[in-house]
Parts: C-alpha cells; sequence; structure tokens
C-alpha cells in the first residue's frame, strides 16, 4: 500500500498480508468512496471508528458475562487505545521472525530507538527459545 500522508510527513510503501489485501480488495470504490479510500480524510475519522468497535465488543462481553452468570472485568476494554495496537503489532512482527529492517518498514519507524519503545516481546517466547 503506498501512502501519500504519514506521521512524519513522507511518503513510504507498506508491504501488506495478502489477507490485508484481499480485504481491501472487498472495499471498491464507490459513491461514498471514489478515491477508493476507506475512511474519509478527517482528523479523528480513525479514533472514532476504533471506539465504536470497543464499545460494541464491550457491551457483547457484559452480556455474554451476564449470560453466564460471571461478573465482567470493569477494565476490560475500557483503556484500550487505538495506538496501543502499534505497539502489539510491532512485537508480533518479530514473532512471526521479520528482522529489524523489515519491521521497520511495516511500522513505519525511522529510529532503532523508536523501534524498541514499541517492541514488547512475551517473556514466555523468549524462554522457549532459551531452552
Amino acid at each position: 500500500m503506498f501512502l501519500r500522508e504519514t506521521k512524519n510527513g513522507e511518503s513510504r510503501e507498506v508491504p501488506l498480508s495478502t489477507r490485508a489485501v484481499g480485504i481491501l480488495r472487498e472495499l471498491r470504490p464507490d459513491q461514498d468512496r471514489p478515491h477508493g479510500r476507506v475512511l474519509k480524510k478527517q482528523p479523528g475519522t480513525i479514533t472514532a471508528a476504533f471506539r465504536r468497535s470497543c464499545d460494541i465488543a464491550r457491551m457483547k462481553y457484559v452480556a455474554e458475562c451476564e449470560a453466564k452468570d460471571i461478573e465482567p472485568d470493569p477494565d476490560f476494554l475500557t483503556n484500550l487505545r487505538w495506538h496501543d495496537l502499534r505497539h502489539e503489532a510491532t512485537s508480533r512482527l518479530f514473532e512471526k521472525g521479520l528482522d529489524v529492517m523489515e519491521a521497520a518498514s511495516v511500522t513505519g519507524h525511522k529510529t532503532l530507538a523508536m523501534l524498541k519503545r514499541y517492541t514488547h516481546p512475551r517473556a514466555k517466547n523468549i524462554a522457549k527459545k532459551l531452552g
């Protein structure tokens, strides 16, 4: 995917999985998206969509807990932010075996220091490698 506008002001290509490409292909341009954009170019669009998704997931979780007569965790999905997903995705890229340069090409991090800040490997996975 080619991103013309990025957070750091530089355009770049981002490698996508075949699954991501398939999902995007299903979102063909139509009257609402004449230029193929999935989201409107307005500040807060992604954040608002993400928040709605979290609220819906939270409601389903609470309903499922009530159906099973379980007390729902009051913090479940209440503090999750869109940006938290970047940390998670960065960490999982390394678990998939990508090297530093490959992961940075996906995440857009320009320095090793920033990439390290976003990477949180799971201790159990490191322990497995240690034997």
